[in-house]
């Protein structure tokens, strides 16, 4: 089989665009030739620590230009990069290094605490690295610092032999039970959607992209900065979402696409109606992560001039499978058609294909679906089927002319800001407190963050407990996106026959509760 590596594209973009700026943070400017260079040195420091090709190697970065030299680095040496949420706390990274089999870990240097208490005492880690946020910060002790690391060694510029369907990168994404899995996703999957969806956006080197949203998921990794690498495009880096100043920022860089999710737009319209900006240079927005309200989008589109194109997939996916086009007729809150090389079908209860307009599981099949969840061979068997079709558990339809809707999430997910928290992880933190006998987490409507992450408690016959004391237990051991912001303590929680607790219940009961005394 032919040798296919992921940041080729980096070299070639390099070689076509030398002085050309691939990156910007603020008056940091990153030029092809030099971010090529520094992922170099680091495959080199990777090769010359003996991480060998085909070792997962995580990393814990925001949107900073060392993630594209680490990310494209740690691939250029034929290793696997597992990408991490900045926000997790130390059992998280434990558990990401550990299930992943990661040998060497950059991490940035404002969360050095939680990485380095999390990556202690994971077996066969050889090489922990300080990013520093400032030039000049020592490393904490027990790790390196990455530009003594990147400057002590002599690259040759190798880019090793990797097959197309070798894993890149591991994405981790937890189901509605259990822990975290990570999506393995190969050098062929991100290609191919970079190739797919510059073609979709028309995405090329004259391009500005306002790249927010986090590099270290799905829609942030390969939407934006895979693709607009691949593109030749700048990348004007925003670590953290403000809408302020990212309508600076647009303005400054003279920003030609933004992709974001719904709340970063609902932000963006507060925002623009409080100053006097030019924003006349955005041709192209991109949406996905959650519905899109309808007069959000509207609203955009008569402020900002420009279409918002809303798209669908998820980690499993690479993640795109749908997108509506720019040469096609748009649908208001449809996902669009499948992208090219991908099928969509419906299914119904018992697995029969249903026709145009039946709600059903939305199933995907082509180059986008993964290779398989990393050492989880019976949770990939349930999620991809012998005919290769990716099980989604997302209920939807498609109308007469092709066009898919999304009716419901997964019944169990809460997307909160964008991202994804999944109830039943933060349940088993609730579990282990002594005073919790029941616990229920569920999300309610947030007109800032679209939904909030919230819970119902039943306590232990004689145990006490209260609302702060258990919000701060949890916001303790998980990341801050994933903590309940309100905890209602009830003497039981609503079960059906089998015992089940009947979240539709709680939230009848409870959510209007919530928006009385709001």
């Amino acid at each position: 089989m032919a040798t296919f590596n992921l940041s080729t594209m980096l070299r070639e973009s390099a070689l076509a665009h030398p002085d050309k700026v691939a990156v910007t943070l603020d008056e940091h400017h990153l030029p092809y030739r030099m971010l090529d260079h520094a992922a170099d040195r680091v495959a080199q420091a990777l090769r010359d620590n003996g991480i060998a090709p085909g070792t997962p190697v995580g990393l814990m970065l925001p949107n900073v230009p060392q993630f594209p030299i680490v990310y494209f680095g740690i691939l250029r040496a034929g290793c696997v990069a597992v990408p991490m949420n900045v926000l997790l706390k130390a059992p998280e990274v434990h558990y990401y290094l550990e299930d992943s089999g990661a040998q060497a870990f950059f991490f940035w240097g404002d969360f050095a605490a939680e990485a380095l208490k999390g990556s202690r005492d994971v077996p066969g880690m050889k090489l922990r690295v300080n990013v520093a946020a400032a030039p000049g910060t020592e490393a904490p002790e027990g790790s390196e610092d990455f530009m003594t690391l990147v400057a002590s060694v002599t690259p040759t510029g190798e880019i090793a032999g990797t097959r197309p369907d070798d894993t890149a990168i591991i994405l981790y994404t937890s189901g509605t039970t259990g822990k975290p899995k990570g999506a393995q996703l190969t050098h062929d999957n991100l290609l191919m959607n970079c190739i797919v969806g510059a073609r979709i956006c028309r995405v090329d080197e004259n391009d500005v992209t306002l790249a927010t949203l986090p590099f270290f998921h799905a829609f942030g990794a390969s939407n934006v900065m895979n693709t607009g690498i691949y593109a030749g495009a700048t990348l004007s880096l925003l670590p953290r979402f403000d809408p302020v100043k990212a309508l600076q920022q647009i303005q400054r860089d003279r920003i030609t696409i933004f992709a974001g999710v719904p709340t970063m737009y609902i932000a963006f319209l507060k925002a623009y109606e409080e100053g006097d900006w030019d924003i006349s240079t955005i041709r192209l927005a991109i949406s996905g992560g959650a519905a899109l309200p309808e007069q959000v989008l509207h609203e955009f589109e008569e402020k900002f001039g420009a279409p918002i194109l809303e798209g669908y997939g998820l980690s499993e996916s690479s993640p795109s499978a749908t997108f509506n086009r720019p040469d096609r007729p748009r649908k208001v809150g449809s996902i669009g058609v499948p992208i090219w090389g991908v099928e969509l079908k419906v299914l119904g209860e018992n697995g029969e294909s249903l026709g145009p307009n039946e709600n059903g599981e939305i199933c995907i099949r082509g180059h986008n679906v993964m290779k398989g969840y990393h050492d989880r061979p019976e949770a990939t068997a349930e999620t991809i089927d012998a005919g290769g079709w990716l099980h989604t558990g997302d209920i939807g339809y498609r109308d007469d002319e092709g066009y898919y809707f999304i009716v419901d999430r997964k019944k169990e997910l809460v997307i909160r800001g964008g991202f994804n928290v999944y109830p039943r992880e933060i349940e088993e933190v609730l579990y282990s407190h002594p005073a919790v006998a029941e616990a229920a987490v569920f999300g309610m409507p947030d007109a800032t963050m679209g939904e909030e992450v919230v819970a119902a408690v039943a306590l232990r016959g004689g145990a006490s407990a209260e609302e702060g004391e258990l919000i701060a237990y949890v916001k303790e051991r998980v990341a801050a996106y994933k903590y309940p912001r309100r905890i209602w303590i009830m003497e039981t929680l609503p079960k059906g026959p089998t015992g089940k607790i009947l979240k539709l219940e709680l939230k009848a009961q409870l959510v209007p509760e919530a928006a009385e005394k709001s």
